[in-house]
């Protein structure tokens, strides 16, 4: 199944308002921390999911160790992990019904795609929002 096109991330990104960023670093110089500084600035709400930093505030935010512990609904699964560490991930997604899922630059997972699909899933698969965002001249929260 091919990746999505301009037209669907520009809707994905123009609704969504909080992101799950699961693999989030504490590290300033590390993709996964600039990507989320960035959705922050643009005016989304970005919660932290990592299991090492459970606990931890990354960017003012508390870092939670997996989806089922977020404390609210998100919008978004922004995955930032090794695509064979993707799976289970992929299985939470689905599971707790989050209506979209982002796999980053690098992050190809086609048979966890093809089921996050099948269950009603919008995926978006070896693409970056920082990218995306001012590629597209698109109104993030921040600028609506």
């Amino acid at each position: 199944m091919p990746n999505s096109t301009p037209e669907q991330i520009r809707d994905i990104l123009e609704s969504v308002r909080t992101i799950a960023l699961v693999g989030a670093s504490e590290k300033a110089n590390r993709p996964s921390h600039e990507v989320m500084e960035y959705l922050q600035q643009q005016g989304y709400r970005v919660i932290p999911v990592n299991p090492r930093l459970a606990g931890q505030q990354v960017l003012g935010e508390t870092v939670y160790p997996d989806l089922a512990s977020l404390p609210e609904p998100v919008d978004m699964a922004e995955l930032f992990l090794a695509p064979e560490r993707t799976d289970a991930v992929i299985d939470q997604v689905i599971e707790h019904n989050i209506p979209v899922l982002w796999m980053q630059v690098g992050v190809i997972n086609e048979p966890g795609a093809e089921r996050a699909r099948a269950a009603g899933l919008s995926v978006v698969m070896d693409r970056c929002p920082k990218r995306e965002i001012p590629g597209l001249g698109l109104r993030t929260p921040a600028h609506r």
